[in-house]
């Protein structure tokens, strides 16, 4: 397990810097890691993590206009997402605050799992219970309940992952753990959509529910992280120090800190501006929806899952800054492809092809910059400092990419392409300065 007193970003150079070993086993060593019996803990506390998503967006949104209830209000229910967004303010209370009876039989961490998980089940339970005509506010505020917990699970997920993992298995845990999540938003999505055409709606989200046991027999039978204790304080003030205060100065008192930060935010920043207009692109170009679903959902489904494990085994092969250099460069390389399906218009092979890529180039890239965020945090405040790397991701991804549409009208497709690769250079000049930076550490 890795020291407590030392930068979770102070990586050994030989994970970072240049490749781990020249034997002819490395791939096959690189790949054993995927074997480790915490990667299928993480797999099935990912799917946990996934599952509630769509329960409080895409499938509560189709639940709610099939029982008739009109645009403007089911636009109103998108604000019960807010606890993703905002999870880093509570973060530092799962890092310190002991539940009773749970810590103390469980541990720090599978005690907040349990916890919130049981308040998945029975706020998942509940939604389906409430009629959203006669009770439209209860079931929203419900719904809002559903979101807080499971932003609160994810907290402690993403610290249990972290802690619980060796350096050179943070890429293999973090494929794992979005693998698991993508199956867990399936499960909720198109899985609750077969169920509510054979039955009504409050059994498909009791079903739902039920699904939330994967995690939760999971953690019980997983093995609690070798971390730091809690430390105690004998007054308010010294808990908001510890608690609050101590995880943020922990961060910026590392070199180059505020590079760091523009980095999380700029990584994929290319990638998020295709992201967002990759399907009016599509429909513009003339493809139908049955081809989209094909290619875009269901054969770009595939190619990201091949790219989540594909990233982890060329973390544990050639270490993270090295993997982030190598998919931030496929990750533009997607963006130019693009510019030929503009050029080319209607074709499905074509499409095949470059979604295909950016898809598994995306997936690599995820897991690679996932496994860079959990490297960061020190283990003393895992769940308050991923937290906010995550909301700084996200931000990157929501706020940066607004504009984009603007950008798309102005410019045209293909201008608009070649700007969205050009988006992908800060990003790569940033990662440039931090491995500069860390091979001068171990001159």
């Amino acid at each position: 397990m890795r020291s407590n007193d030392k930068f979770m970003g102070e990586l050994d150079k030989t994970k970072l810097i240049q490749n781990t070993s020249n034997s002819p086993n490395t791939w096959k060593k690189s790949i054993s890691v995927y074997f480790d019996k915490r990667i299928a803990v993480i797999f099935l506390l990912g799917f946990s993590s996934g599952l509630p998503l769509a329960l409080t967006l895409g499938t509560l949104s189709i639940w709610l206009s099939r029982s008739g209830i009109d645009k403007t209000t089911i636009g109103l229910f998108s604000a019960v997402s807010l606890p993703y967004v905002f999870k880093f303010v509570w973060a530092p209370l799962i890092d310190q605050i002991k539940i009773p009876f749970l810590t103390n039989r469980l541990g720090r961490r599978r005690g907040w799992v349990v916890f919130t998980q049981i308040g998945l089940i029975l706020t998942i339970a509940l939604m389906g219970g409430i009629d959203p005509i006669t009770n439209p506010g209860l079931l929203a505020i419900i719904a809002l309940a559903v979101a807080f917990c499971s932003a609160s699970q994810d907290i402690v997920i993403d610290a249990y992952r972290v802690e619980v993992l060796e350096e050179n298995k943070l890429g293999a845990g973090a494929a794992s753990v979005v693998f698991g999540y993508r199956v867990g938003m399936l499960a909720s999505g198109a899985g609750a959509l077969y169920l509510a055409d054979s039955v009504n709606w409050g059994l498909v989200y009791l079903i739902m529910a039920s699904l939330i046991f994967v995690g939760l027999i999971t953690i019980l039978f997983s093995p609690e992280p070798l971390t730091p204790i809690i430390k105690k304080t004998n007054s308010a003030i010294d808990w908001l120090k510890e608690a609050i205060i101590a995880p943020f100065f922990d961060f910026i008192k590392r070199p180059g800190w505020i590079v760091i930060l523009l980095f999380v935010i700029f990584y994929k920043f290319g990638d998020s501006l295709v992201g967002v207009m990759t399907n009016p692109f599509l429909v513009e170009t003339g493809f139908t929806n049955s081809e989209i679903a094909n290619v875009a959902k269901i054969y770009g489904f595939a190619a990201t899952m091949i790219g989540f494990a594909a990233g982890g085994i060329m973390i544990a092969k050639l270490g993270i800054l090295n993997s982030l250099w190598v998919c931030g460069f496929l990750q533009l390389v997607s963006n130019l492809l693009f510019i030929l399906q503009a050029s080319v218009g209607h074709d499905t092979a074509i499409l095949a092809v470059v979604l295909g890529f950016e898809n598994l180039a995306g997936g690599m890239g995820t897991a690679a910059f996932v496994a860079y965020l959990s490297s960061l945090c020190n283990v003393s405040y895992t769940a308050t400092q991923y937290a906010l790397l995550s909301a700084l991701m996200a931000a990157g991804r929501t706020f940066l990419s607004v504009p984009s549409g603007w950008f798309a009208d102005i410019l045209g497709w293909v201008p608009f392409f070649i700007l969205t690769t050009g988006a992908a250079v800060p990003g790569l000049l940033l990662l440039g300065w931090i491995s500069y930076r860390k091979s001068k550490e171990f001159k």
